[in-house]
């Protein structure tokens, strides 16, 4: 007996946060930070959330890191990484454009995101060794469904 492939809280979230900023987003950062350093990198983290009891709505709590660097200099390029931790910021703020469908990896149904919002405000992150920049957002909680085949 084969399992179906379901949708996950860690793909629908990477799914929608691909539409926000590219393909610039998974749940680690590349380790050629080459391949990066130009746009910025986001990753994320579920960190809680209830899936619904009576129905198939699930709202998990996603931790975002926005990552920025600038390669031969030690002075993190925090005004990269903002513009990350913004873009999303006003993506759950542009409701005409939520519920959504997003696609997930291959063989994975598809999700509806009926809303998206953060928990609180982003926040720098300092003093990393390696002089990247971060702004983490504690909470970014998306309420999605799968779609049924």
């Amino acid at each position: 007996m084969s399992l179906q492939l379901r949708a996950t809280p860690e793909l629908v979230a990477e799914a929608w946060l691909k539409t926000v900023v590219g393909d610039r987003v998974a749940t680690t950062l590349p380790k050629d930070n080459a391949s990066w350093a130009a746009s910025g990198f986001c990753t994320l983290v579920v960190a809680g959330g209830t899936p619904n009891l009576y129905v198939p709505l699930r709202e998990p709590a996603i931790g975002v890191d926005c990552w920025a660097i600038s390669p031969g200099s030690q002075k993190p390029p925090w005004q990269k990484a903002v513009k990350l931790a913004e873009a999303i910021q006003a993506a759950c703020y542009d409701h005409p454009n939520i519920p959504q469908l997003v696609t997930l990896s291959p063989g994975y149904p598809q999700a509806r995101v009926l809303s998206a919002y953060t928990t609180g405000e982003h926040r720098r992150v300092p003093d990393d060794p390696s002089s990247y920049a971060r702004y983490s957002i504690p909470g970014l909680v998306i309420a999605w469904t799968e779609v049924p085949a």
